[in-house]
C-alpha cells in the first residue's frame, strides 16, 4: 500500500529517490505499524521527536501499536532548536 512521507529539517537525507522537496510516496506493506516505517528507513531515534499520521500526534510510546491504512500522511520532524 501506499502512504505519503514527509521528512523535515535534518531528516530530510533519509528521503528515498524521488522525492520531490521534503514529501515522498512509499510503498510499505499491509499492516505497517509508524515504528516499523521508522525503522526501515534507518532514522536515528535521537532525530525522530515529533510524528504525526495524518495531523495526529502519535507518542513514542503508541507507534509500534499505531497500523497506517494506504493513503495515511506521516510526517516526522527532528528536535528543533533555537532562539
Amino acid at each position: 500500500m501506499q502512504i505519503t512521507l514527509k521528512l523535515y529539517a535534518t531528516l530530510t537525507p533519509h528521503l528515498p529517490a524521488g522525492a520531490r522537496r521534503n514529501v515522498a510516496t512509499l510503498e510499505v506493506a499491509d499492516g505497517a505499524s509508524v515504528a516499523g516505517v521508522i525503522d526501515d528507513l534507518h532514522l536515528p531515534p535521537a532525530l525522530v521527536h515529533l510524528v504525526l499520521v495524518n495531523g495526529s500526534f502519535v507518542g513514542p510510546e503508541d507507534r509500534a501499536a499505531r497500523v497506517l491504512r494506504a493513503g495515511d500522511a506521516l510526517a516526522v520532524w527532528p528536535p528543533v532548536a533555537g532562539g
